[in-house]
């Protein structure tokens, strides 16, 4: 009788392993996570601060685990970066914020080859006024698609067609010059 038990019990114990949730400040992470048929797995998660101030949580999803930005960068299939707010903040500001960002972590010829997605990204969050604590943004690279914002659960219109553009997110927070470099870390699944 020991023999089926333990079996059951090693079973159940495998499928809890393989749909696991990483809390981080309250806010909870599923990992696994599905994007386009693709099964993603938690990269790295961490919280984004400001002087002392929780400002969000950010997870990353890659198809198999990445230890720097340029294999990160360089990882094919589908890719996610979910963001939840700690703390309510205004969401044109916060767009500037990632124009800045992108801009920050790339060559300006670069840069200007994107503008237009950018100006078209950060009115999509200047429509939104403000993105409260406990409210979601996901960022979803989708091969052949582009990469898709969902703002509230919410698809925000046509995707941004060029593979640039969600790599020029991406550096927003595993660039040269990330908006925390802690978090940078915790992104890439290093250990404090």
């Amino acid at each position: 009788m020991a023999g089926p038990l333990l079996g059951l019990c090693l079973c159940l114990g495998a499928l809890q392993a393989a749909a696991a949730t990483v809390e981080l400040s309250g806010v909870k992470l599923e990992d696994p996570v599905s994007v386009a048929g693709s099964s993603l797995q938690l990269n790295g998660a961490g919280v984004r601060y400001k002087a002392v101030f929780k400002v969000y949580t950010a997870g990353l999803y890659l198809s198999q685990k990445a230890g720097t930005p340029d294999e990160v960068l360089a990882a094919p299939g589908p890719k996610r970066m979910t963001i939840t707010m700690l703390r309510e903040i205004d969401s044109a500001e916060l767009g500037k914020l990632f124009s800045r960002g992108m801009e920050d972590n790339m060559e300006r010829s670069a840069f200007s080859k994107l503008i237009p997605g950018v100006i078209r990204m950060s009115q999509v969050f200047s429509d939104h006024k403000k993105l409260k604590e406990g409210e979601t943004f996901v960022l979803d690279w989708i091969p052949g698609t582009g990469t898709v914002l969902t703002i509230k659960g919410n698809v925000e219109g046509e995707p941004f067609k060029e593979p640039e553009f969600f790599n020029a997110l991406m550096r927003i927070w595993l660039g040269p010059k990330p908006a925390d470099w802690q978090l940078k870390d915790a992104l890439l699944g290093k250990k404090k």
